[in-house]
């Protein structure tokens, strides 16, 4: 019999605007959806600096990742969609600082523009202990 999908969800990153999940499960597999810098309580932050921007997403991310029974060294794969190539250095000053010595496939995609005007999108697909 085939395992259920699981909808993960926590309040400790912003709730969906549209018809998606903040991520999904199928057994030891979870599949974060593309996370704006959106705090946690909806509100905005497309004005704040690339580096708030940044560390807003990822957090929204990990913590995402945690919900899910996961943890940063079991991400294996995480897509960065990042406004302005000149950005790239400081993201991956800040993705290393919070992924440690966890090392994932990445890829990071340069883009003209992203939703509500923000600099930065990052999904990810992380594996759990079941």
């Amino acid at each position: 019999m085939t395992s259920p999908i699981e909808r993960v969800s926590t309040a400790r990153a912003p709730a969906p605007a549209g018809h998606y999940a903040q991520a999904t499960a199928w057994r030891d597999l979870v599949f974060v959806s593309g996370q704006l810098p959106l705090r946690a309580d909806g509100t905005h932050a497309a004005n704040e600096t690339f580096e708030v921007q940044a560390r807003q997403a990822l957090a929204n991310l990990l913590a995402i990742v945690d919900a899910a029974r996961s943890r940063p060294d079991r991400v294996m794969r995480v897509t960065a969609y990042v406004v302005g190539i000149e950005n790239w250095p400081v993201f991956d000053r800040i993705y290393a600082e919070l992924f440690g010595k966890a090392k994932p496939a990445r890829a990071v995609v340069p883009v003209p523009e992203l939703h509500h005007g923000y600099l930065v999108e990052i999904e990810a697909v992380a594996a759990r202990e079941i």
